[in-house]
């Protein structure tokens, strides 16, 4: 299953958000790698970062508007080469030369922008796909893809690069912990059913103070404590940030089971979550209200099995059903 659609940024000359679909296929390259059991198999968790090998000897690395294109596989390849389109997206010469006549039939771009879940024999059951980008660009708009406090600065490299993964249990649910690298931010999934994860909570402890950049830069590595072994009795996750050189300690509060509860009591799909359009989907039909973080309805349905939210502003929502349970998604 796949949390959305395989888009991303791909350039930085914009100083915009513009996710979308691109003509590339990304290298996952996974930078933390963890693993948990579910029903006797085991699951592999991996955080798709990438990167090139640029040494002085020898460097694959190069931007997309420096590659020959074959016309035969591109339409109109000077458009795609565009700097405002393709051409600032950081590539590869070592892939996608197929025949060898020094004109690309493929471009890769370094990382999948993403966290994935493998079964223990190698078949891909869950990609995060563009949810990293969705969730920035809700909870951070200033600070999408930031390099050095410059908005989409990253975006024609690696975005977020998702960098660290650690693995907690907190009573009976399992949490993948998430640090993306360049955003300085930390995303909770619940990945208790690892073909179905799902977004929790967002941490960032890193702002913009005029032109510098204070707090928490940078996760490298992060370390959950239960609350067994914690010094206060509570759930902990320690975060060792490699730019600012600060360590930090975080409290996992009970509110995050709450949620999961909620999601893992319903009898229904809802998608895509987040929402980039101006409708809700359901597997089945359903009858029920829609209410916002604030605690207020907002909309009313009768047996359908989709949703007109294109009206509501941007935001986390509940849908609370009838008789088939409670899920959340959020509105970009």
């Amino acid at each position: 299953s796949f949390a959305g659609d395989y888009g991303f940024d791909a350039t930085n000359e914009y100083m915009e958000i513009k996710i979308g679909p691109q003509p590339t296929l990304g290298m996952f390259m996974p930078d933390g790698i963890a693993s948990y059991e579910v029903d006797g198999i085991n699951y592999i968790v991996t955080v798709n970062e990438g990167d090139s090998r640029d040494y002085d000897g020898y460097s694959e690395e190069v931007r997309v508007n420096d590659l020959a294109l074959n016309p035969d596989y591109f339409n109109n390849p000077d458009s795609l080469q565009d700097d405002l389109v393709l051409g600032r997206l950081k590539t590869t010469t070592a892939q996608g030369d197929y025949d060898g006549d020094g004109m690309h039939e493929q471009i890769y771009s370094y990382g999948a922008r993403s966290f994935s879940i493998f079964d223990q024999f190698g078949n891909l059951v869950f990609d995060s796909a563009d949810e990293f980008a969705q969730t920035i660009a809700s909870e951070e708009p200033e600070l999408f893809n930031e390099d050095e406090g410059e908005m989409d600065g990253r975006s024609d490299d690696k975005g977020g690069e998702p960098e660290a993964v650690e693995i907690g249990t907190i009573g009976e649910f399992t949490y993948a912990f998430v640090g993306l690298e360049r955003q300085s931010a930390i995303l909770l999934y619940d990945i208790t059913d690892p073909r179905n994860p799902m977004l929790v909570d967002y941490y960032s402890n890193r702002m913009v103070d005029e032109e510098d950049i204070i707090g928490d830069v940078s996760p490298e590595i992060i370390k959950f404590i239960p609350a067994a072994d914690s010094p206060n009795g509570e759930n902990l996750i320690i975060v060792g940030y490699e730019v600012s050189g600060s360590m930090g300690i975080v409290q996992v509060g009970g509110e995050i089971t709450s949620v999961s509860e909620l999601v893992h009591q319903s009898h229904f799909k809802l998608y895509p979550n987040p929402v980039v359009q101006d409708m809700v989907h359901f597997d089945q039909n359903l009858s029920g209200e829609i209410w916002d973080i604030q605690g207020r309805k907002v909309l009313d349905f009768q047996d359908t099995d989709n949703i007109q939210v294109g009206n509501l502003t941007e935001g986390m929502y509940v849908v609370r059903t009838r008789d088939k349970g409670t899920q959340r998604f959020l509105k970009l």
